[in-house]
């Protein structure tokens, strides 16, 4: 029986720390889960950036944000969102905004430096929350993250059974080609920028090519990928408060990334392919 798993990164594979900065109110959220976050409101849409954080840190903080974008050129990619809009409608308003400031992404990159050991950071990657409602940007958020004790031996241990292992993520590809280095996920199975829909379309593709497909993720944009897989498996090593609806929908609960070797193991040991469903449908990036 072939079989391939596929993992959310932040909260699954990475332990992960978050920030968000409230525009409007000018206060530091720390700790916050930015999906939820997101899916709070109807209007709101999570873009990253592909920006980097000592570029951020030294540019001027009483610069708009939107003005740092447009002069370095820089894009951004569809993350998370429950409103249905196409990137050039988020891409005009983050290009035009005149809410948010450089200081405050910087705050937020600064926070993460503070909370967590910044030589122990794997990942780090900045991004907003757009309000389409508000036309402004939201929330400057950051988030960094380094892997959980024992991921790199699970995947070490998948690998050595002969399973795949696929990343599907709504961060930065080039982050998760670093981590995915440092797991020994190969390059060409790493999806990144990935929304919620996104993800239930690979989970899809893979069901083409796989006898079974397993999905591990901890949050809500991760629901529409355990729906769409064969055996959904949900991780609370993350700490945090998690949606109903990813229970009613995981086949299994666990604590530690490990734990998805034995549950493979039983898998492997079913016989046949079950009927495979055809679901997702594809998001979008955009570079302006």
């Amino acid at each position: 029986m072939q079989i391939a798993v596929v993992f959310d990164s932040a909260g699954t594979l990475l332990s992960t720390y978050r920030v968000a900065k409230d525009i409007r109110l000018g206060t530091l959220l720390p700790g916050v889960e930015t999906t939820t976050l997101t899916f709070a409101s109807h209007d709101r849409v999570l873009v990253v950036l592909p920006v980097h954080s000592k570029a951020i840190i030294s540019a001027p903080p009483g610069m708009l944000l939107s003005a740092y974008l447009v002069e370095n050129d820089i894009g951004f990619g569809v993350s998370c969102t429950r409103k249905v809009t196409t990137a050039e409608e988020v891409g005009d308003l983050l290009y035009t905004d005149t809410h948010a400031r450089v200081g405050d992404l910087q705050e937020c990159i600064k926070n993460v430096w503070h909370v967590c050991k910044r030589e122990s950071i794997l990942t780090l990657n900045s991004g907003a929350i757009v309000n389409m409602a508000q036309q402004a940007v939201e929330f400057a958020i950051t988030a960094g993250g380094s892997p959980f004790p024992g991921a790199k031996d699970a995947i070490t241990a998948l690998h050595r059974m002969g399973i795949p292992t696929f990343i599907a993520s709504g961060d930065r590809t080039t982050k998760l080609e670093r981590m995915a280095d440092h797991l020994g996920i190969p390059r060409d199975r790493v999806y990144g920028v990935a929304t919620p829909s996104i993800k239930a379309r690979i989970v899809a593709d893979l069901k083409q090519d796989y006898d079974r497909v397993v999905m591990v993720g901890d949050g809500i944009n991760d629901l529409g990928a355990m729906q769409e897989a064969d055996c959904a498996i949900l991780t609370e090593q993350q700490p945090g408060d998690r949606p109903a609806e990813l229970y009613e929908t995981a086949n299994h609960v666990i604590k530690h990334v490990d734990e998805v070797i034995a549950i493979v193991q039983e898998i492997l040991k079913q016989k046949g392919p079950e009927p495979v469903q055809q679901g997702g449908d594809h998001g979008a990036s955009y570079k302006k």
